[in-house]
């Protein structure tokens, strides 16, 4: 809903310097308690059915009884409001919940600074000088505690049972470890369903990338309700595909098309590279040519092929259709 220009200079009609804006009584702070007492007013009058010294209210059994002072979290400090009550205490107010001393977006302040590792003393620093709020250490820990049981949450949620393509490759992320930021890689699969969503299946970190680590993520996914991929693309590391085709042996697994161009890239002399990269990318537009006219070598160097299962254990084509399958809708 606009706010009308007259409302405004109303509002600004004192206005000299700009902490009578962003100041500690500025005007800012002053009408987000306002809204918040006006808010909490009209949640109570709808609770109850009737204005404020309405006199429709007499005999109904509950009513006003005041207000109570109550100081509240924001992204721009403390405010002290007057919360209403009714007599009997049974109103649930929604825009500052019961128990409830932070509004939407303090916690996200806390968590984002956590995530750009700083410790609890320094959040708590940070957040005294930047917004004057004292926050204790253990709201703080109780507030990154409560992100952590939601990754963890996030990390063994159930999963379909059928994915058409799912892509396991990894990101270089830059990570704070024992406070010295550090180039990570953390490790990702990322899949399609049936209707054409990606999916983040999940993310790891590994100290370093082999096939046993692959093993373990394959199992894990397994236990979290995959019983099958039509189709995984991966890179060119040694013993990937069999880490796959050891808990989904009907997937075929499928090299990366940017690692395969990458990889035929050491075959080719500076100076072709670019007229080599641009028929490769139109070789992946709607009409795709045949491998020697991508202007790629015929024999595929070693670390570049791709493995493909013509036909599965115990016969069959090798083609399946989400159809076909048991797929779990959400």
């Amino acid at each position: 809903m606009p706010i009308k220009p007259e409302h405004l200079d109303e509002l600004l009609a004192g206005y000299e310097k700009p902490e009578d804006l962003v100041g500690e009584e500025g005007l800012f702070k002053q009408l987000k308690k306002a809204l918040l007492e006006r808010a909490l007013g009209a949640e109570l009058t709808h609770y109850l059915g009737y204005e404020k010294g309405d006199p429709a209210g007499r005999g109904t059994g509950n009513n006003r009884n005041g207000t109570y002072p109550k100081t509240v979290l924001t992204e721009d400090g403390s405010v002290e409001i007057e919360v209403p009550r009714d007599r009997n205490g049974s109103v649930e107010p929604q825009i500052v919940a019961k128990g409830e001393t932070r509004l939407d977006g303090f916690d996200d302040k806390i968590i984002s600074l956590y995530a750009r590792g700083m410790t609890v003393r320094e959040i708590q620093g940070h957040l005294r000088e930047l917004y004057a709020v004292d926050v204790s250490p253990d709201l703080i820990s109780r507030v990154t505690d409560a992100v952590l049981d939601e990754v963890r949450e996030w990390q063994n949620r159930p999963l379909d049972t059928v994915y058409p393509v799912v892509f396991f490759d990894a990101l270089r992320v830059k990570i704070r470890d024992e406070s010295v930021v550090k180039n990570k890689a953390v490790y990702l699969a990322l899949a399609l369903d049936c209707e054409g969503h990606k999916h983040v299946l999940g993310l790891w970190i590994e100290q370093s990338e082999g096939a046993k680590f692959w093993l373990r993520v394959m199992n894990e996914l397994k236990n979290r309700g995959v019983e099958d991929f039509l189709f995984a693309v991966v890179d060119g590391l040694k013993g990937f595909p069999d880490a796959i085709t050891a808990v989904f042996p009907r997937t075929i697994v499928q090299t990366c098309i940017v690692h395969l161009i990458r990889n035929s890239l050491n075959f080719v002399s500076w100076q072709d590279r670019k007229r080599l990269c641009q028929r490769c990318g139109r070789s992946t537009g709607p009409r795709r040519p045949s491998w020697p006219s991508c202007g790629l070598p015929t024999s595929r160097p070693s670390g570049a092929k791709s493995i493909r299962r013509s036909a599965r254990p115990g016969g069959g084509s090798g083609t399946r259709s989400c159809r076909s399958s048991p797929i779990r809708r959400r």
